[in-house]
């Protein structure tokens, strides 16, 4: 049975990282962090989630923006999915990354929406994880004493269960600068309604000058309880010339790491989402394979 009423919470404000985690270590795993609100707030109402402490990170200098360099993106957790989408340096560094956040939900959420509780929270519908894995991605935490990177292949552990732990802040998103003759793409199959991916796939593509593909990088969501890597469509690309039956042959394999565990719920059937996968991976992969060139 589901509810659109929250339980009870209260509601705290902290004004540093390091408040955060205290208020974290404090609350023995009754609390959640909350940016935008866009990712939480809607487990609140369906009680997946109840937690009996909010803690708003807006006041909190320093999280948001995007800067750039030789070596790549860094990216603040609290910059909203609009920055993303209209950031140059974004759509320069890592197209895939603003190209989904310009098909996340609609405007309203995409100027509170965060990269940070998008990737924290790791909702199995939500975007932007299968993004981060495929462009290989750090992700910064940082708790009262201590800060740590995670690569995004080791971030995502199960249905909202990330590698994050109980005291720590989700504090900011490095991307890689890439390498000369890659392109990235992300397409998905999208609930009409909530625009939430019931599968959506992420890649990047690298050819070198005799169109052979030295590297590639997938990454899928919504088909599962949470993103993850297709490691065997990767093989499969690596090391040939990408033509239409490589791409094809290689998409067959997107969703194949999720045999087994495809999600299933009112909106589809596991049997369409793995269906799906393999049309909406032949897409991004196509994409990503033209940008490169």
């Amino acid at each position: 049975m589901t509810t659109s009423a929250t339980a009870p919470f209260s509601y705290v404000r902290p004004s540093s990282v390091e408040e955060a985690s205290r208020l974290l270590s404090r609350s023995g795993g009754s609390a959640a962090l909350i940016a935008g609100g866009h990712s939480l707030i809607p487990l609140m109402k369906t009680r997946l989630v109840s937690p009996e402490v909010l803690i708003d990170l807006s006041a909190i200098d320093g999280l948001s923006g995007i800067s750039s360099d030789t070596n790549g993106l860094n990216i603040g957790a609290m910059t909203s999915y609009e920055e993303l989408e209209s950031s140059d340096a974004v759509n320069e560094g890592a197209y895939a990354l603003a190209e989904a956040a310009g098909q996340v939900a609609d405007v309203q959420v995409r100027n509170w929406g965060t990269i940070g509780g998008a990737l924290a929270y790791s909702d199995p519908a939500g975007d932007l994880p299968a993004v981060v894995l495929a462009l290989e991605a750090t992700i910064s935490a940082r708790s009262a004493r201590a800060s740590r990177s995670i690569p995004a292949d080791r971030f995502f552990r199960d249905f909202l269960t990330t590698a994050l732990r109980a005291n720590e802040v989700l504090t900011e998103i490095h991307i890689p600068a890439p390498s000369k003759g890659t392109g990235s793409a992300y397409a998905k199959l999208a609930n009409k309604a909530s625009h939430y991916a019931l599968v959506g796939v992420a890649a990047v593509i690298q050819i070198d000058g005799s169109g052979t593909c030295t590297k590639a990088r997938i990454g899928v969501t919504g088909a599962g309880p949470f993103a993850k890597r297709s490691r065997r469509a990767e093989r499969i690309l690596e090391g040939k010339e990408l033509t239409d039956s490589v791409v094809r042959r290689a998409a067959e394999r997107v969703g194949v790491e999720y045999q087994g565990m495809f999600n299933e719920d009112i909106h589809a059937s596991a049997e369409y989402r793995e269906a799906m996968a393999k049309v909406i991976g032949v897409r991004a992969i196509s994409m990503a394979v033209e940008r490169a060139g």
